[in-house]
């Protein structure tokens, strides 16, 4: 197991101990999430070491790496995703006409599958075996399981556009993730980013059986606060922060389903309901959030 000391926004060597949550998913173990004491960023600590973190997704339960369709929750995700899908492909269409786009664990490649369907040279990142069989029938072998495999095939490749969806969190070297930015990354370049938020009201409500801790997989759990500042601090200006709407909905079935056994439709839906129209009215406060940023 690794402890964290440090904490990646800020630097501080200051932390206390925020909550413990079980892995609902795979290993039914506990861990901890630290707190800095002060910049309030949040991480799992201690997190098991990188060359074992792999176990931890083995699951058909887990639909971004399986494309599994298995029960209600998984159903609804893919039914939710196809609609998502072309919000995505019109958010990165207002940033760059088609061009070259990576996206950085890019799963079952759902994603740069429409990405090349619409003219884009796609390329992609995923550590996870299966995952990347199944993508590699869609795109093709533009594909490698980390960064030092990309950087061996592509050491000068610029790109567009870099994406990820629901993937910073799990990054385990957030500055070895930076210096790929700035190596494939062309200078005025667009960085898209989706983030579970853990100042969202559906967090608050559901505590440690929150779906989007998903411990030990999310190491890091951000607030627009924190991600802001995180990149802020590598010169990064943040252009823009988006609501991911559906996400409340999804993450409270998950929450349910960890605190009750059952996905409770009608309660998640309504705390769902409640998370959008709180954070609709306070503002950045969504269940999960795009943040789009450039170089300063």
């Amino acid at each position: 197991m690794i402890e964290v000391e440090k904490c990646i926004v800020c630097g501080s060597n200051n932390k206390t101990s925020f909550i413990t949550c079980e892995d609902h998913t795979v290993s039914h173990e506990k861990f901890n999430i630290d707190e800095c004491s002060d910049c309030g960023f949040k991480f799992t600590s201690p997190r098991p070491e990188d060359n074992s973190l792999g176990q931890y997704y083995q699951s058909e339960e887990y639909v971004s790496h399986s494309d599994t369709t298995k029960g209600i929750v998984n159903t609804l995700y893919h039914y939710v995703r196809k609609y998502t899908l072309l919000k995505k492909l019109k958010l990165i269409l207002r940033y760059s006409a088609p061009g070259k786009i990576i996206d950085f664990g890019c799963g079952t490649g759902a994603f740069l599958d429409i990405c090349k369907k619409s003219n884009w040279k796609v390329y992609g990142i995923e550590p996870g075996a299966n995952a990347r069989e199944i993508t590699k029938k869609k795109i093709g072998n533009n594909l490698y399981p980390d960064i030092k495999s990309f950087n061996e095939n592509y050491p000068e490749l610029k790109v567009d556009i870099i994406t990820l969806w629901h993937v910073l969190e799990h990054i385990p070297d957030i500055e070895e993730f930076f210096s790929f930015v700035d190596t494939h990354l062309i200078a005025n370049g667009t960085l898209i980013i989706a983030v579970p938020n853990c100042s969202s009201y559906d967090a608050k409500i559901f505590t440690e059986y929150w779906a989007a801790y998903d411990v030990p997989r999310h190491l890091w759990h951000f607030t627009p606060e924190t991600i802001t500042k995180l990149f802020g601090n590598r010169n990064f200006n943040r252009l823009n922060v988006l609501p991911m709407i559906f996400d409340s909905f999804y993450v409270s079935m998950l929450s349910n389903k960890n605190k009750h056994g059952r996905t409770r439709i009608v309660h998640s839906f309504l705390t769902g309901l409640i998370s959008n129209l709180k954070a609709n009215k306070d503002g950045l406060k969504f269940s999960s959030q795009i943040y789009i940023f450039k170089r300063k």
